[in-house]
Parts: C-alpha cells; sequence; structure tokens
C-alpha cells in the first residue's frame, strides 16, 4: 500500500473513487484514507452514544422480526422432512433448525439403514397432508405407530387396507355403532377419511423400529410432537381433543382449556376399554361442541 496526501496549494491526486476519498481536517496535511475505515469510525460514534440517541421506532424493529422470519423460513426449508405439509411447515418449520430434531432425524435416517422402519419415510408425516393446520377441528392422541408390517401409515389408530382392524380400534368402532347413530364398521381400519375432514390423528412418537413397540421411544420424537400441541393450543380455538388414557392426558396437560375443549377417558385397548371408554360418547359430544362453535361436524361414517 502507498499513503497519498494533500498539500494545502492545490494539487490533483487521481485516486480511484470504489477504494479511496477524501477526507479533510485542519492539519497542513490530510491523509488520503479508504472508505472502509473512514465509514468504520463514522458508525461508531452513534453506538458510543447511543444510551443518550433515541432507540429503533416500531417500523424498524417490525422490519427486523419480518427479516428474521424470513431468514428462519430460508433456512428451515432445506431442513423440511420429506412429504411435510405446507401449512404445517410454515407453523412448525423454527423446530427444524433445533440440534435435537437434527439429532432425531440422523437417528431415524442410520434406523432405516440398518433395521425395517414404519411407517415408510414418505408417510411419517401423513398427518399434516390431510387437512391444513387452520383446518384442525378434533385431535385424538396415540402413543406409537404400529409395528407390523403394511400398518403403520401416519395417522394414529389407522392402518393400510386391507390389514385387518387392531383391537383399540375394533373398540373405538364399537363406541362409535353405540354413539353414532347410523355408524356401521366399514371393514377396514383406514382412518384417512376422518384426517381429511379436521380430525388430527396424532401419535407421540412417529417412528419404530419391526416388530419392536416404543423402540423409538426418548429420541426425541416427543418434544417435536409436544411442540405441535402447542402450536394448535396456543394458535387456533375450539379444538376438541381427545385424551385417552394416562400418557395421552399426561400429554395435554397443557392444553389452554380456555380455548379448547379436552375429553378424557381411558385408552380404547382391550385391557382398559371396559373401565370406561365404552360409553363415553366422545364422539358424539365433539360434534356437539363443533355445532355450538359455529364449526361443521364430523362425519364419522365417512370411511
Amino acid at each position: 500500500m502507498f499513503a497519498a496526501y494533500r498539500r494545502s496549494f492545490i494539487k490533483l491526486v487521481f485516486i480511484s473513487p470504489a477504494s479511496y476519498s477524501l477526507t479533510f481536517s485542519s492539519t497542513r496535511y490530510t491523509k488520503i484514507m479508504p472508505k472502509k475505515r473512514r465509514f468504520a469510525a463514522v458508525e461508531a460514534e452513534p453506538e458510543a452514544s447511543s444510551s443518550s440517541g433515541p432507540g429503533l421506532t416500531a417500523e424498524q424493529l417490525e422490519r427486523i422480526a419480518q427479516n428474521k422470519k424470513a431468514a428462519l423460513e430460508k433456512l428451515s426449508s432445506g431442513l423440511t422432512p420429506l412429504g411435510f405439509g405446507e401449512s404445517w411447515r410454515k407453523s412448525l418449520s423454527a423446530e427444524f433448525c433445533k440440534p435435537y430434531f437434527k439429532q432425531l432425524m440422523a437417528f431415524v435416517s442410520e434406523e432405516r439403514k440398518r433395521h425395517t422402519i414404519y411407517p415408510p419415510a414418505e408417510e411419517v408425516f401423513t398427518w399434516t397432508q390431510m387437512c391444513g393446520i387452520q383446518d384442525v377441528k378434533v385431535v385424538i392422541l396415540g402413543q406409537d405407530p404400529y409395528h407390523g408390517p403394511n400398518q403403520a401409515h401416519g395417522l394414529c389408530f389407522s392402518v393400510k387396507r386391507p390389514v385387518s382392524p387392531p383391537p383399540s380400534l375394533e373398540n373405538m368402532y364399537k363406541e362409535l355403532e353405540a354413539d353414532i347413530d347410523g355408524f356401521t364398521h366399514p371393514g377396514h381400519g383406514d382412518l384417512t377419511g376422518w384426517a381429511k375432514q379436521g380430525v388430527l390423528l396424532l401419535n407421540a412418537v412417529l417412528t419404530v423400529r419391526a416388530h419392536q413397540a416404543n423402540s423409538h421411544k426418548d429420541k426425541g420424537w416427543e418434544t417435536f410432537t409436544d411442540s405441535v400441541v402447542q402450536s394448535l393450543s396456543k394458535n387456533l380455538s375450539g379444538v376438541i381433543f381427545m385424551l385417552w388414557g394416562s400418557y395421552a392426558q399426561k400429554k395435554g396437560a397443557a392444553i389452554d382449556r380456555k380455548r379448547h375443549h379436552v375429553l378424557k377417558t381411558v385408552h380404547p385397548s382391550p385391557l382398559s376399554a371396559h373401565r370406561g371408554f365404552f360409553g363415553c360418547k366422545h364422539f358424539s359430544k365433539a360434534n356437539e361442541l363443533l355445532v355450538k362453535s359455529g364449526k361443521s361436524p364430523i362425519d364419522w361414517k365417512a370411511l
């Protein structure tokens, strides 16, 4: 580098304007400083007196918040799991950037290399594809995906056709036959018809190793699905949460009861259904609550 100076009498010095600019002082000779250094000095001055100067305006703060949100969405878009519904991604994208979620995705990916994992990767988030997050009316919480072939497909209690309905679902059908006029056993266990109407069928854990129940427990899924429940509780209103069994009731403990309706009973498993699930009438009660809040009821027969 070299240093250039301007004397008190006129002397022309040509320096590229992209790199240097003239500065002035009371001294006899003035050094021509690089723009970058001069600007750094100027910008540092307000910071020193920021305690006495005005803060950012509301508009500036809002612009900063919007830019931060946009940057986060751009970052998370590259981390969005396969088959994740768009409306759900916008609400839950902040989770994708968190260390626990990255570790969870790495764990599941490694598990798929070594074992058979259910459901298939493209069906883990089926529950986000059935309806938009803003259209959720009823939430049924499950615990763990079915671990047999061709059963789990991303909706709790639901199985792919032509697999026979598991025992808990059979008991749900029995309660429906007693509770909903005209309901008859559909002859299959696919609950997609409910999901498309706004019934969120969400397991606490979303993957499982074949023939090993709860094998993906405590790997991070619970944290993620907690955030799903919290998002629904915070951002929607008038949702009916069906909490069957102690596990679901514990997971739903933080639901805002002032904004939503919570229906609780025992799990429909053959081990407990006779202790309160039969006769709970949750399906008709949910429809009554939906109608009272001005929403259309669920057609539980549409399977």
